[in-house]
């Protein structure tokens, strides 16, 4: 027993993290080294119940809730709080725990961690920080551009329709862009569209002139969550703007469908051009948004991206796993 239990000691102290565990009930009564070398705090002092008090004080509730949670559904324990520094700042760590069961499966223990999370926590709001204040920017530039769209129209009423009509279009496009960016729980749009046709009707309004369908949507419609909201405005972003540029959208006449279809697995979105000039081929050089939004696609919406460079148009079929589409 004394070897097994030195076997155990050695281990949870060589590893570089904070190690914990409890009794059933929640008692905590042991934590290895690293526990007590990032908290400065002398050995046996936070047993028990003292572990919450050494949480940054907006976070104490809710770490106790969610522990409690645990303890009576023996579920996975899994936070993100602020725990206090020997240096007396409070830094960001992730805490989680398993239990462990006996043979008639009744908890016979938990075992827990704490990582430090607080450098890549900062980093994170360092670069929410810069989106914000890049999509303030740029909606200042929309709010400019749409001002001097009517400043010419001014005793002049004959160009007044026409520049409404661009300034509707200009100031579309500035809401489609908010969701275009990276988003987080404080920065989603306070009117985030709830479904996928919703999401897509509303960045494809820039481009339907006069109640005319230039960009059709139809077939099934689902619920969509920010993130995926996010991914997806992004790519729709990028192909509306080639379509614009290089495809159907860049000739009158030309037209876009996206259609939608609903499987038990997947939730397949068409985008098909047609009326645009002669496609010989692929591109032969690959740009940054199409990258950009090829990268979107794996690690944001965990989906698949085929393309088809037809004669009669350019064909996008994008597969995304039915559990990705409502993060």
């Amino acid at each position: 027993m004394r070897a097994s239990e030195a076997k155990y000691e050695a281990i949870t102290n060589s590893i570089d993290q904070m190690i914990w565990s409890t009794r059933p009930d929640g008692f905590h009564d042991y934590y290895n080294r690293r526990w007590y070398e990032y908290t400065g705090v002398p050995s046996g002092s936070t047993d028990g119940e003292a572990w919450n008090g050494m949480f940054h004080p907006e976070d104490r509730a809710r770490a106790w809730e969610v522990w409690r949670r645990s303890l009576e559904t023996g579920e996975p324990y899994h936070i993100e709080y602020r725990l206090r520094h020997r240096s007396g700042e409070y830094r960001w760590v992730i805490g989680r725990a398993q239990c462990v069961r006996g043979e008639d499966g009744a908890i016979a223990r938990w075992y827990g961690t704490c990582t430090d999370i607080h450098d890549l926590k900062m980093a994170e709001q360092s670069c929410e920080l810069i989106a914000r204040e890049l999509s303030h920017r740029i909606k200042n530039i929309f709010a400019v551009v749409s001002s001097l769209v009517m400043l010419p129209t001014r005793g002049r009423p004959e160009f007044q329709a026409f520049a409404r009509g661009v300034q509707a279009r200009i100031d579309a496009l500035a809401v489609a862009h908010e969701y275009v960016r990276p988003q987080s729980a404080r920065s989603n749009p306070p009117q985030a569209p709830a479904t996928v046709h919703g999401l897509l009707g509303m960045l494809s309004a820039p481009y339907n002139v006069d109640d005319a369908a230039v960009v059709a949507i139809s077939g099934d419609d689902v619920p969509i969550g920010s993130r995926a909201a996010t991914g997806l405005a992004l790519i729709f972003h990028e192909l509306a703007t080639n379509a614009v540029k290089y495809g159907a959208l860049s000739q009158s006449g030309g037209r876009v469908a996206i259609i939608c279809a609903r499987s038990e697995e997947n939730y397949e979105i068409l985008w098909e051009e047609v009326g645009g000039p002669q496609i010989d081929g692929a591109p032969e050089r690959r740009g940054f948004g199409t990258a950009l939004s090829e990268r979107v696609v794996e690690t944001e919406l965990g989906a698949k991206m085929e393309r088809r460079w037809g004669a009669d148009g350019l064909q996008i079929r994008l597969i995304v796993p039915q559990a990705r589409i409502s993060l």
